[in-house]
């Protein structure tokens, strides 16, 4: 299964790049002998539009315009589930054995996902409750994916 992260925003160069940057490098490496590839990190402009709604509504229409027909999305919500890392990694599990062939993790703009996209979401995932700066969230978001191939391989990565 294909995994794409779609993000609103530029992540500028610096620590937080490198260290996400790491991890999704780590991820595509390990992702592959449980058959997840890693298709890399796809970053739009945040909206310019006068109100939230309306910036919303057109960073969603970007994803819309990208998304694969049949491709699950996951969107990182602070409205979404909290999920262990073991969890995290049994959803992408399941996704990947229900024949899924793509995967799309969305982080949105600062003013959240639009609606339309929680509507169609195949699952909306919370990283907590605090809001976290977008810069952290890729890292944390890298990290977890690693994590879940290794979980998803037995490799001893994580212990619990």
């Amino acid at each position: 299964m294909k995994i794409t992260v779609h993000a609103v925003g530029r992540m500028k160069a610096g620590p937080e790049k490198l260290l996400a940057d790491r991890y999704f490098e780590r991820f595509a490496r390990s992702g592959q002998a449980v058959g997840l590839e890693f298709s890399g990190v796809v970053e739009i402009p945040e909206g310019r539009a006068q109100t939230a709604n309306e910036r919303r509504r057109e960073e969603g229409q970007k994803l819309q315009a990208q998304l694969q027909p049949g491709a699950a999305l996951m969107l990182l919500d602070e409205r979404g589930k909290s999920f262990s890392s073991e969890d995290f990694a049994g959803r992408i599990g399941l996704l990947r054995d229900s024949g899924r062939k793509a995967l799309v993790i969305a982080i949105g703009g600062a003013d959240g996902h639009d609606q339309s996209l929680r509507d169609q979401a195949d699952l909306m995932v919370s990283f907590g409750a605090p809001t976290w700066p977008h810069q952290l969230v890729r890292v944390m978001l890298g990290e977890q994916l690693y994590r879940a191939a290794t979980i998803l391989s037995g490799h001893p990565y994580h212990r619990s």
